[in-house]
């Protein structure tokens, strides 16, 4: 025998202190079969089905642009995701996309646990995928065991070599696919095929794909158990009335055999544990390594329909009707009494609470915040630059000149011609070097379409015009019909 001090020291019968930690059991999940599955696989197939295809998506934006619909060209500083077209300067559209994602986790996880864990999760997604093509090579969870603890015979490496070979195809696939939401998803398949990528092309393929085999062939439940921060902090978001998959003990309890008198509906079978995907056993409460699933329900419920008795032992419930259901049985005997006053004691989940309100309430507000930004973006930006080195130059008529740079984002496709006109008191000069003229002698500046244009101008103030040391000026830009398209602040500096 052995006990556990506080310390973590594991005490051997006998005086010898041995060591607590032990290599760790390999999971063997058995598939199972029922709606939670069903509605996984569905799940499955949609998240595997955007990830692979998005990148061979087609959307055209014109001549000279990419047709990828969903990139980020890095090497033209944008991403483009379908018609619209961030900017690098407009990456905190990116954040507010991170900021709604993390809220609308956060209000998901206080209604239905840790669904996204469960469902969505890409740790969960790659991993269900690897375990089907476990299935198909090595047999299910017995079959699986005996193949492992068999010795090595020619049969057995065959089976093992087949299994990671498709493994393999699959985290290829993989880290292929990312690649191409980065670059022309054709052409960097065929440069990767051929040989004729780039090394950073290869190694970041390389990466990704060994990361797919390694999680979700190896790691399995370890990453989330022992890597993912997720299940370290979603206690947090949880209350009495979110719903999660739970053992009804009122019904369940005492556990025995299923001919045997006055014990619950669980029987023991042990269905549940061998349906979970980390290994753990759902009769013992809320744990860590519960990514909520749902396969045990699955399990449980068959194993409910071949003893004739209810479903449900095993099911997404919340806390508060779990100890509803528990007071409201304690003292009655096992059996159908007992199963319908735990059942009357149930309460219609409580959607609509505090804590979702305010969940819902910041999601509306970023959302709102992030959908007025974008509707208001501009098409075209001026910023104009002083020159400080040196502030000004004096010529040799007298006169004070202060020199600028005005860039010029235009972010439609169309080119663009606009004239250039200053504000500033009379007598000041504006020259905009290399620059064209139009009908009335003002600079005619052209913007490049889908990209930015730089222009030095110059600003000269008549001797003896009295100037003082800093003289606001304005940049203005016309379009043919005269109508300020932008403007632009700036100053004017003198000598004392």
């Amino acid at each position: 025998m052995s006990r556990i001090d506080p310390g973590g020291v594991a005490h051997v019968a006998g005086g010898e202190a041995g060591s607590l930690y032990a290599a760790g059991q390999k999971v063997y999940p058995k598939a199972v079969h029922g709606p939670v599955r069903r509605a996984k696989w569905a799940i499955l197939a949609a998240c595997l089905a955007l990830y692979y295809l998005v990148p061979w998506l087609r959307w055209d934006r014109g001549a000279g642009m990419p047709d990828q619909a969903v990139l980020v060209d890095i090497a033209n500083a944008r991403i483009f995701l379908l018609w619209i077209e961030i900017w690098p300067q407009e990456i905190y559209f990116l954040t507010g996309l991170l900021v709604l994602a993390a809220i609308g986790l956060f209000a998901v996880t206080s209604l239905f646990g840790r669904v996204w864990c469960g469902f969505a999760c890409p740790q969960t997604v790659w991993t269900d995928l690897f375990l089907w093509v476990e299935r198909r090579i090595e047999g299910d969870r017995n079959a699986r065991m005996r193949l492992d603890a068999a010795p090595t015979t020619r049969g057995k490496a065959l089976r093992k070599l087949a299994k990671h070979a498709a493994w393999l195809v699959i985290a290829a696939a993989t880290g292929g696919a990312w690649i191409m939401y980065f670059q022309d998803a054709p052409t960097v398949t065929r440069d990767i095929l051929t040989g004729g990528a780039s090394l950073e092309t290869y190694v970041f393929f390389g990466l990704f794909a060994g990361t797919t085999y390694t999680l979700a062939g190896w790691a399995r439940e370890q990453v989330c158990t022992y890597m993912c921060p997720w299940p370290r902090f979603q206690a947090a978001m949880l209350d009495e009335n979110s719903l999660v998959v739970s053992y009804r003990g009122w019904r369940g309890e005492p556990r025995g055999k299923a001919k045997a008198a006055g014990v619950g509906d669980c029987v023991d079978c042990r269905a549940c544990l061998h349906a979970c995907p980390t290994g753990i056993d759902i009769r013992d409460g809320q744990q860590l390594e519960c990514i909520g699933c749902g396969l045990c329900i699955d399990a449980c419920d068959e194993v409910m329909r071949r003893l004739s008795r209810p479903a449900g032992l095993v099911a997404f419930e919340t806390l508060a009707n779990l100890a509803a259901s528990e007071a409201a049985t304690a003292g009655i005997a096992p059996g159908p009494a007992r199963q319908v006053r735990g059942m009357k004691a149930r309460q219609p989940v409580r959607f609509s609470r505090p804590r979702t309100w305010l969940y819902a309430g910041v999601l509306g507000a970023v959302a709102a915040v992030m959908l007025g930004a974008f509707l208001l973006r501009p098409t075209a930006t001026l910023a104009v630059l002083r020159d400080r080195a040196p502030i000004f130059v004096r010529l040799s008529d007298g006169g004070i000149r202060n020199a600028y740079t005005l860039k010029l984002e235009n972010r439609t496709r169309p080119d663009a011609a606009l004239a250039l006109v200053l504000d500033a008191p009379e007598g000041f000069r504006l020259v905009v070097q290399d620059s064209a003229a139009d009908a009335e002698a003002r600079p005619l500046l052209a913007l490049r379409q889908d990209g930015i244009t730089q222009w030095r101008a110059l600003v000269t103030a008549p001797a003896g015009a009295g100037l003082p040391e800093s003289t606001p000026v304005r940049f203005r830009l016309l379009d043919a019909a005269g109508h300020t398209v932008l403007a632009e602040r700036s100053v004017f500096l003198a000598p004392k």
